[in-house]
């Protein structure tokens, strides 16, 4: 059984996803630039982990990671892996290449690619871009969840690209009890994912639906600005802040709330997006190329364009889609069941490093 290292914040339920996939089938180990999310302790001894207790910013700009690299290179050449994969390219995938090169380790480097470390922090510096660059080549394998994303790795040097979205563990049952004027958004309260905008959205839906309330979960560094904001509104009564919510919790608005709600201003293909499509939402998502991907705007969910006063268009599109509701849901699910499970996903992953294998 291969010995396979995973870098990565285990803190975030994507790398705590692949844990649970690659585990049984390798040898895995991981080391977290922070601690490590409590599903864990059913994945992999407390021996085989590595906990970096670093603070990386949600923004990105996280080159101070490297100072925990002469910690990390040390326990890397201690496991001796055969794979070294880093989740994050511009930060993890920094800290994975420099302690391959420093500290002469004989692991292959594989790479994935989770949306602003390839779509936004190359483009603010000149420095990450090159680092980035480096961590690309040096992959012999890398993954992307997006067409999109993949193209503008190629462009950055990538070899080979698989292409699949951190796609869900399992299908969820079918809902029959949506609320036609309910709509959720669980996206971070964070500038990257534009919350005001998805609030100014509602605000216009508002109006035109009396009865429609907007669940939003989560949080982050701008909660208390943008609740004060709301706070002001007059349908501020139909907006419920509930916070960071456990997947069962998640679960339950996904299955009540007709519309689903995401307006970051980068993206790749969101794992909430996909949450929401197999529980049967309506997608509402900005107009990001991976984002056309996932939806047909004004067939299967809404794309929300950019530009001033799109938004004032958005109540009549949507009374446009709900008659169709019940024939999106099913369109939706049919495609995660086909594209985004990731069990499938993982197998033949898996089974393209057996095929690299001499190689690497």
């Amino acid at each position: 059984m291969h010995r396979y290292v995973l870098i990565g914040d285990a803190q975030s339920p994507h790398l705590l996803k692949w844990a649970r996939a690659l585990a049984g089938r390798v040898e895995l180990w991981v080391a977290s630039s922070r601690g490590f999310d409590a599903g864990f302790d059913a994945v992999l001894p407390a021996g085989r982990r590595l906990a970096l207790q670093l603070h990386p910013r949600v923004e990105g700009g996280n080159l101070s990671v490297l100072r925990a690299l002469p910690r990390l290179g040390r326990w890397l050449k201690q496991v001796d892996a055969d794979w070294i994969h880093a989740h994050y390219l511009s930060s993890h995938g920094t800290l994975a290449w420099l302690a391959r090169r420093v500290w002469r380790l004989r692991g292959a480097l594989i790479g994935s690619a989770w949306g602003s470390d390839i779509l936004v922090a190359p483009q603010r510096s000149v420095l990450v871009r090159a680092l980035t660059r480096r961590v690309l080549r040096a992959c012999v394998l890398t993954t992307s969840d997006s067409q999109h994303m993949a193209e503008c790795m190629r462009a950055l040097g990538a070899g080979e690209v698989m292409v699949f979205p951190f796609g869900l563990e399992a299908l969820p049952l079918a809902s029959k009890a949506k609320q036609p004027h309910l709509f959720y958004a669980n996206r971070g309260l964070e500038a990257l994912y534009a919350p005001m905008r998805v609030l100014e959205l509602f605000g216009c839906v508002a109006d035109h639906w009396p009865d429609a309330e907007l669940v939003v979960a989560n949080d982050g560094s701008l909660r208390i600005d943008v609740e004060r904001w709301c706070a002001g509104q007059p349908w501020a009564s139909r907006v419920r802040f509930v916070g960071r919510l456990h997947s069962d919790e998640q679960q339950r608005w996904y299955a009540q709330a007709q519309w689903y709600v995401s307006l970051p201003e980068s993206d790749s293909v969101s794992v909430s997006a996909l949450e929401a499509m197999a529980s049967g939402c309506i997608p509402i998502l900005s107009d990001l190329p991976a984002n056309h991907e996932l939806v047909r705007s004004g067939r299967t969910g809404l794309i929300v364009e950019a530009r001033r006063g799109a938004l004032t268009d958005v109540p009549s599109q949507l009374e446009r889609l709900l008659p169709h509701a019940s024939a999106i849901a099913d369109t939706h699910r049919a495609w995660v069941q086909q594209h985004a499970l990731f069990a499938p996903s993982v197998e033949r992953f898996l089974s393209r490093l057996a095929e690299l294998e001499p190689r690497a």
